[in-house]
């Protein structure tokens, strides 16, 4: 099975409203200019896990021959005058240090942490191809650290609740198959596939094995937990072999269809007549027994 891409989305302007470009007038905080690739450090609060090798090798040759289009987004470092901060265009600080550039664009902003950390969870889902379990933990950010409703989250990112609520079930996954994920070996179908799963792992590895599409990973899983409830209703009506015996002996007492329904040291006794005539001899036969 070839390996999946992360597909590149259309996404709304939610970034550029928190910036304020729609309207703010240019200022001092805001100012673009270009500064010494060594004195940016990286983000502490990068919500970006992976970065494909081919992905930064096309984008490294684009730097090359066109350079940096859009200027990086720093802040002035908190611990560092002499340096500022990343928090947005991690890829293009890297493919210009690749591209052996000593200069970069940037535009600088001055922001506390939780201002930074939101700006670039939410760039890293607009202009990024996030693997899905890092789309999916930059929303579960978003709605834990900043307060946000899936609702609120689908309109800053440009896609629909749905979405972004089946993208967050993926983070209930066993870690063996988010790594799976991760490495690409499955696409964010596949592991919508693996939340009805009964073993979510052992069909993964079943669904690499074999190359299956999503719509054969969706089949497949349902088909197991058809099965698996079955075999539960099976088990809930089937008895303990003592409990069976004793039905049989006193079906042969009674001349009757009898059934015991029990739950732990209680229960109840079932005795099953076609007949008036029937009831009465069982009733005789118990009359008698207590005389």
């Amino acid at each position: 099975m070839s390996e999946p891409k992360f597909k590149r989305r259309s996404l709304g302007r939610g970034l550029d409203a928190l910036l304020g470009e729609d309207s703010a007038p240019p200022s001092r905080s805001r100012a673009q200019r270009t500064i010494p690739v060594d004195q940016i450090q990286p983000s502490r609060v990068q919500p970006r896990r992976i970065f494909r090798k081919e992905d930064l090798e096309s984008l490294t040759q684009s730097v090359r021959d066109k350079g940096i289009l859009q200027p990086i987004l720093v802040r002035p470092h908190p611990d560092d005058p002499r340096k500022f901060e990343l928090i947005a265009g991690e890829r293009r600080w890297l493919a210009a240090q690749a591209a052996k550039l000593h200069e970069v664009p940037v535009m600088v902003r001055d922001m506390a942490d939780n201002d930074a950390l939101e700006i670039a969870l939410i760039e890293n889902l607009q202009r990024q191809d996030l693997s899905p379990l890092e789309e999916a933990e930059a929303y579960r950010r978003l709605m834990d650290e900043f307060k946000h409703t899936q609702e609120t989250v689908s309109g800053i990112v440009g896609m629909s609740r749905s979405h972004v609520a089946n993208t967050l079930r993926l983070l209930a996954l066993p870690a063996a198959v988010k790594e799976m994920i991760d490495q690409g070996a499955l696409t964010a179908g596949h592991a919508r596939a693996l939340l009805k799963a009964l073993d979510p792992e052992a069909l993964a590895k079943e669904i690499i094995a074999k190359g299956l599409n999503v719509r054969d990973s969706e089949r497949i899983s349902k088909t197991s937990l058809k099965k698996s409830k079955a075999a539960a209703a099976e088990n809930a009506d089937s008895k303990p072999v003592d409990t069976m015996a004793l039905e049989k002996e006193l079906a042969v007492l009674l001349g009757l269809a009898v059934e015991i329904k029990g739950r732990g040291e209680a229960g109840s006794l079932i005795i099953r007549y076609k007949t008036l005539e029937q009831l009465d001899d069982v009733l005789q036969r118990l009359t008698r027994g207590s005389r």
